[in-house]
């Protein structure tokens, strides 16, 4: 998931930056003047490998959870695996592996890290295509987990790779399309996973052909994203992982806006995740309704953070816009408060879940434009990794959480949507109180504060 102004001038800007705000560092001025890109080819094929690359992981991800549904196995071990196991071998992954991430995406071509991911990626398809073949949930899992950690490496160079494809005025925009697409990748990857399950039934070494083609594609495509020289190819990879952590932790809460930045990413992702799952077993406790009907919900959901991610990017102007964070969290409380009501219709559900999904895009937009642009092009790498470790840190304890109130009576869902409710009131206060800024940003950005006038 997700003090935040930026620091960077904004083309076109009407207003000036308040003396609350730091000054922006001359070495990044200059860096940041010096990145233009030549065409947008290399973003849009950057998007197109993020697409299939999110398409892949939740596809496998969803077609081992549906396996795994399907074997016959005892209740109490299927719980385990679909509710724990699944779940964790797809977050860990970003835990171990998000801080060498950000060390790579610094010291090499952040081209060259995406080249050689997509390589890493096909022998793990191919042992996913021999597990599926033989039918080896263990070894799927397997290849889960390296796939996931492939996608943990990838993270901070897609990030890092935007301000260095696209200049400023940009980057709200390509932020914009980069959700839609991965959202629009998670949800096309849960029909697939489902449809893969069914059609290829007892022969899915089919299912792991297709995962080999479509990383072949990927590697292809990736060739077509623009050189771009290493950012510090002097740095030296520390093995004192944790010490490296709380290190750039510590350089981060010196610049209040990327922090609180930080924050609101960590927030997002754990809302989201623990949400997701809330409204699957809603959907089954609560609506009455089947399967394709719950995920028809989940849709709902993802596509509304993509088309507001989407929207908010283009909303953005030729600057990041720091006052769409408070309205935007302001639209999930009111929507997830909405949902604890009793009675609610399926229509209604649907359409409060894309709206909640709506103010979720205008939320995280401005909040990952800002992780990518406040760190100097040096350290950009390291930030956007922390960043990453820290939002599936939230991910991560979700599922612990859900197993242990499995076993021990799970609460009524629309009294955890109520409880997303309230931690989101939570979450602005903690918010605007990190970076007061917020708060008047947001009155400009809506119009609710009058303007002087002759």
């Amino acid at each position: 998931m997700t003090a935040l102004i930026e620091r960077l001038p904004a083309v076109g800007r009407a207003d000036k930056l308040r003396p609350s705000m730091p000054p922006l560092p001359p070495s990044e001025s200059n860096s940041q003047t010096q990145i233009q890109p030549r065409s947008l080819g290399g973003f849009w094929a950057l998007i197109a490998v993020q697409f299939q690359g999110a398409f892949s992981d939740n596809a496998l991800k969803w077609l081992v959870s549906f396996l795994v549904l399907d074997a016959a196995i005892s209740k109490e071990r299927r719980d385990l695996w679909f509710v724990l196991v699944v779940p964790l071998l797809f977050a860990v992954p970003f835990l171990l592996f998000s801080i060498p991430g950000g060390y790579l995406a610094d010291r090499y071509s952040k081209r060259s890290v995406t080249l050689w991911t997509k390589v890493f990626e096909l022998g793990v398809m191919g042992l996913a295509t021999y597990a599926l073949s033989s039918n080896r949930l263990e070894i799927a899992g397997i290849a889960l987990f390296l796939a996931c950690t492939q996608g943990a490496i990838f993270g901070p160079t897609k990030y890092g790779l935007l301000p260095e494809l696209l200049p400023l005025a940009k980057l709200s925009w390509g932020n914009g399309l980069m959700e839609l697409g991965t959202l629009l990748a998670a949800i096309s990857a849960a029909l697939a996973g489902a449809f893969l399950a069914q059609t290829f039934h007892g022969r899915q070494v089919w299912s792991g052909v297709i995962f080999l083609g479509l990383t072949l594609l990927g590697l292809l495509t990736s060739l077509g994203i623009s050189k771009v020289p290493a950012a510090d190819p002097a740095r030296r990879f520390d093995w004192n992982v944790p010490a490296e952590f709380f290190h750039e932790i510590r350089r981060m809460r010196s610049d209040s806006t990327l922090w609180t930045a930080v924050a609101a990413n960590t927030f997002f992702w754990f809302l989201g995740s623990l949400l997701l799952l809330n409204i699957v077993l809603y959907s089954t406790d609560v609506l009455r309704v089947d399967d394709a009907h719950s995920s028809y919900l989940l849709a709902a959901l993802s596509l509304g953070i993509g088309i507001g991610s989407f929207v908010a990017g283009l909303a953005s102007g030729r600057k990041i816009e720091p006052g769409m964070v408070l309205p935007g969290l302001g639209g999930i409380l009111l929507m997830s408060a909405l949902l604890s009501r009793p009675g609610i219709s399926y229509p209604a559900v649907m359409a409060q879940l894309a709206l909640l999904g709506l103010a979720g895009g205008f939320f995280v937009v401005p909040v990952n434009a800002l992780i990518q642009q406040r760190p100097r092009p040096e350290e950009k790498g390291r930030a956007i990794a922390v960043a990453n470790l820290l939002s599936f840190v939230g991910v991560a304890l979700q599922p612990l959480a859900q197993y242990a109130m499995l076993r021990l009576g799970h609460p009524d869902p629309s009294r955890v949507f109520l409880i997303a409710a309230v931690m989101t009131l939570l979450m602005g206060m903690v918010l605007a109180r990190m970076l007061p800024e917020l708060w008047p940003r947001a009155l400009d950005w809506t119009r609710l504060r009058p303007r002087a006038t002759l």
